[in-house]
């Protein structure tokens, strides 16, 4: 029996390598022909050369989805080239991606059995292991300034990061709920908003739609079934409006392609929640694309227009909906020429011009086309120039990690406006950009001497917001300095970069003169003002950090007494001040057993299984768990836990902004949660109610609140304007179910058209 068992095991094992090959070699195959049929050089030898070594180091591992480790590199590799459009040294970078970190290979083995671009690579790639996601914020931002160093010099670093992101998204489903969440929260943060500025559309909204999927399963569910059960009817739409178009490009002897492209599920969330409106109010649920080729001795630019003027013929425009991306493109080389036309069925129909190439730009990415020469990535694209402002921003880093991170991201998925100068040169900025982040944007010295503007010749403030085709004029005084509230109304992070690093300069100068104050201080006590009493000192007056001290003195917020030998001699005066202070920066010391006084017994926080969901319970509501004040879940709302300084599990709902955060800065204290009953706990939650103004409309809401369903109405706001109310009504419930029963049976009044649950 144990000889047959052995038998049997043997031969489910070799059954197993046997299938494993086959799936290798099917893939690799797939791998060549992406690469046969691109534009690049043929080098199949060097990337079958890089697919056997990665294959052998690899050899025994396998993900944690079961199938063979090699399958990873393999798929990154086919991203790489056929979703981006790079050559044989990015496929071989990403085949080899994972080498030096998990096998017993170096990067000058890598070296030497390729050659130094790709060692370069695999060694910026395994630099930022893990992306930025180390266990501590600090170890993040650190890894993220690797990324953007390594970005900076070589793109494909973080092209092929990216490819390597999309996989690990597209095989979620094996990890944990709390596993799945810390990286959908990450893929949303970063890694999305670095592929829309670097070109890469049809990745970037993968990526949103994957997080979606993970995120919030029932609303993607719901938004997917919406969209194939309207299916028919889009397509009817499509057809009415195709048919007299198709006509006229025919004439023009346009050779074409004409499709509909659907919103993303990511997309149509989106704007269902931030402007608090149904699936069926969404009236751009698709945009019409109409891709052309090339014409002899015709300019694409002015083909393009005359695609537009032949559509104009047959439907009307909506003029404040034109974007012309394709006489000046976007700073990711995106290019196309936007409008929006009344369709023949009454509906509002978005269409987008671009000719093959700028099509290829568009999906693929501009990156898949910059030139490298001599290993360095022109700048006179906007890419680049973006590029060399990340530079700027890493040479003076923000000391504090999730900043940093926040400076970074500012930027990445800002819509841009064009500014002109003077004597008529323009600027890119981002949309909202102020009139000092302008300044910023011309030269540092231009930002720090900034007194104020004028734009389109009218004087304005630093804090005035800039709109597309602005004329500005900075003026500026060499007496001025940078000032802590210009922090609140800059935009770009270049702007809040150099701001942070000249009043860090500047603190540091006032804190010097505050030094030199102590010390005169400390002379006349005739005391020696030695590290070990400036310390005490500062901690006296509430200051862990001793230049902070410095500057407060210098600034006249710390009066300083006559005689410091009585108050550093004077033990109970001392003492009285000295025993609780230290209690306070004392707290986070890891040698707690080290303090003078025991401290108070406090009842052990239970210990938190991330495996398995954080059931929120009732009776646990206030103890182990609380409600996070920035987003207010309630229950039913899809949620996740963060585990606080304290020990206990916080709530934010999955789509805050704060979790999302938390998510991608402190993965390994997210913690996935379900709800349990609160029939006896009560939430905060605001309605929306919009409808026609009539007689007795209010008291019939108040009336099915407060007696029909018996809940407790907090605030109740109404304005009516023109026949026309809007109200917001801020009530206590238990649950979600509590909110969809009551917006039911609101929307079923007569004259009210909208009702439906908002942010507070």
């Amino acid at each position: 029996m144990v000889e047959e068992a052995l038998f049997m095991s043997n031969t489910a094992e070799q059954e197993q390598k046997k299938f494993d090959e086959q799936m290798i070699v099917k893939e690799f195959e797939a791998l060549l022909n992406d690469y046969i049929h691109s534009n690049h050089r043929r080098k199949v030898e060097k990337i079958t050369k890089a697919f056997l070594f990665a294959k052998q180091a690899h050899a025994n591992a396998r993900r944690r989805s079961g199938d063979p480790y090699i399958m990873h590199p393999l798929a990154v590799a086919r991203i790489v080239c056929s979703e981006m459009g790079l050559g044989s040294t990015s496929i071989c970078s990403a085949l080899l991606h994972d080498v030096v970190e998990d096998c017993d290979y170096t990067v000058e083995d890598i070296n030497n059995m390729f050659d130094e671009k790709i060692a370069q690579i695999v060694d910026g790639l395994t630099k930022i292991s893990g992306g930025k996601f180390g266990e501590q914020a600090s170890v993040q931002a650190e890894n993220f300034r690797r990324l953007l160093l390594t970005m900076s010099s070589d793109i494909r670093v973080v092209l092929i990061k990216i490819a390597d992101r999309l996989h690990n998204m597209r095989t979620l489903g094996s990890m944990l709920p709390a596993k799945q969440h810390k990286i959908a929260g990450e893929t949303l943060y970063i890694y999305a908003p670095l592929a829309h500025r670097l070109g890469l559309f049809t990745i970037k909204t993968e990526l949103e739609d994957l997080s979606f999927k993970y995120e919030h399963p029932e609303e993607y569910e719901s938004i997917h079934h919406k969209l194939k059960a309207t299916e028919k009817e889009r397509n009817t739409l499509f057809e009415h409006f195709a048919e007299p178009v198709r006509v006229k490009l025919d004439k023009m002897g346009l050779t074409y392609e004409m499709r509909a492209r659907v919103k993303s599920a990511y997309s149509i969330w989106n704007k269902i929640q931030n402007k608090s409106i149904t699936f069926e109010d969404v009236y751009d649920l698709f945009a019409v694309r109409i891709i052309f080729e090339p014409m002899p001795d015709i300019d694409e630019k002015n083909l393009c227009w005359n695609i537009y003027s032949a559509i104009t013929d047959i439907y009307r425009i909506k003029p404040d909906r034109i974007r012309d991306w394709v006489s000046r493109p976007k700073a990711n080389g995106y290019q196309a020429l936007h409008l929006t036309v009344m369709g023949p069925d009454g509906q509002w129909i978005e269409i987008q011009i671009r000719s093959r190439r700028m099509d290829e730009v568009a999906e693929k990415g501009f990156a898949a086309h910059w030139k490298y020469k001599g290993d360095k990535i022109e700048e006179d694209t906007e890419l680049g120039k973006w590029l060399q402002t990340i530079r700027e921003i890493l040479d003076n880093p923000d000391p504090n990690a999730l900043d940093f991170l926040d400076t970074i991201k500012m930027n990445l998925y800002a819509s841009e406006i064009f500014i002109f100068t003077p004597k008529g040169e323009f600027k890119t900025l981002p949309q909202g950009a102020t009139a000092l982040d302008f300044a910023y944007a011309i030269h540092t010295n231009v930002g720090n001497m900034c007194i104020g503007a004028k734009v389109n010749h009218k004087l304005a403030p630093l804090s005035y917001r800039l709109s597309s085709g602005d004329q500005v004029e900075i003026l500026t005084s060499r007496s001025q300095e940078p000032q802590v509230e210009w922090l609140h109304f800059v935009t770009t992070a270049k702007a809040r970069t150099k701001i942070e690093t000249s009043l860090r300069r500047i603190k540091r100068e006032e804190a010097k003169k505050g030094e030199e104050k102590v010390i005169l201080a400390f002379r006349k006590a005739e005391i020696e003002p030695d590290s070990a009493r400036m310390d005490k000192l500062a901690i006296f007056f509430g200051f862990p950090k001793r230049e902070d001290f410095f500057y407060s003195v210098e600034k006249g917020s710390v009066i300083l007494p006559e005689n410091l030998n009585k108050l550093l001699k004077d033990k109970s005066q001392a003492k009285s001040m000295w025993n609780p202070l230290m209690k306070v920066f004392t707290m986070g010391s890891k040698n707690k057993k080290a303090k003078a006084e025991k401290p108070q017994e406090v009842a052990e926080k239970p210990k938190i299984d991330k495996s398995k969901p954080y059931i929120l319970t009732e009776q646990a509501f206030g103890h182990n768990y609380i409600v996070a004040k920035c987003c207010k879940p309630i229950p039913g709302d899809d949620a996740i836990g963060f585990i606080n300084d304290d020990g206990n599990v916080e709530v934010h709902k999955r789509s805050c902004s704060i979790a999302t955060r938390l998510k991608s800065s402190f993965g390994e204290r997210i913690v996935a949660t379900e709800w349990s009953s609160h029939k006896n706990t009560s939430f905060d939650a605001t309605l929306k109610v919009q409808g026609i103004d009539s007689l007795g409309v209010l008291n019939m809401i108040t009336k099915i609140i407060s007696n029909d369903f018996n809940v407790n109405i907090q605030r109740l706001l109404i304005e009516a304007k023109d026949g026309v109310f809007e109200g917001r009504i801020k009530l206590k419930v238990h649950d979600v179910e509590d909110i969809q029963r009551l917006c039911l049976t609101l929307s079923k009044i007569k004259n009210i058209k909208s009702v439906g649950r908002v942010a507070d």
